[in-house]
């Protein structure tokens, strides 16, 4: 009995082996765009030198067309699992694509990144924990919070105020 419950625990070990071997082939594809973006956020507002660290350092992995893969991101399924996160975050966001967003769209975007950095949501502590580097400061914070007022000001200024109010979906639900 206890040998055949080792061959049988033997055998488990064996297939685990043989898939986590078999899935390091299966490789999802990688957001890497170098080259100019014609849609980023800084065609049609100004980010500062000190902005644009933060940004790099905190949010860009997720939030733009252009990812810094980690080394683990070769071992499956940790890169399944980064890409996921990679896809729904420029699915949310993507500061490469702003200037394509409506201006209701924009004026949303641009007031989640206070309330997300303020609620300690972004970014997001599974990111953190491993990049220790993208825990903003309250100081890098504050200047986020700064920056993201300004623009959001400067739609104020340049848009009609119905056109920043996100419109309820009309569509019926299929």
């Amino acid at each position: 009995m206890l040998q055949t419950n080792s061959n049988m625990l033997k055998r488990i070990l064996l297939i685990v082996f043989i898939i986590l071997l078999a899935i390091q082939f299966i490789r999802p594809g990688k957001n890497i765009h170098p080259g100019s973006q014609p849609n980023d956020i800084s065609t049609v507002y100004a980010v500062p030198a000190s902005v644009d660290s933060i940004l790099a350092k905190a949010c860009k992995d997720c939030h733009s067309n252009n990812t810094r893969y980690p080394w683990y991101n070769n071992v499956q399924p940790v890169a399944w699992f980064l890409a996921n996160h990679v896809t729904d975050g420029k699915r949310s966001f993507n500061l490469n694509e702003f200037a394509t967003y409506t201006a209701a769209r924009k004026y949303d975007k641009i007031t989640e990144v206070k309330k997300q950095v303020d609620k300690g949501e972004m970014p997001l502590s599974s990111y953190t924990l491993i990049h220790t580097d993208a825990r903003l400061t309250e100081a890098e914070k504050d200047t986020v919070f700064a920056w993201s007022e300004s623009i959001r000001k400067q739609m104020e200024a340049q848009y009609p105020k119905d056109s920043l109010e996100k419109k309820p979906n009309t569509q019926p639900h299929t």
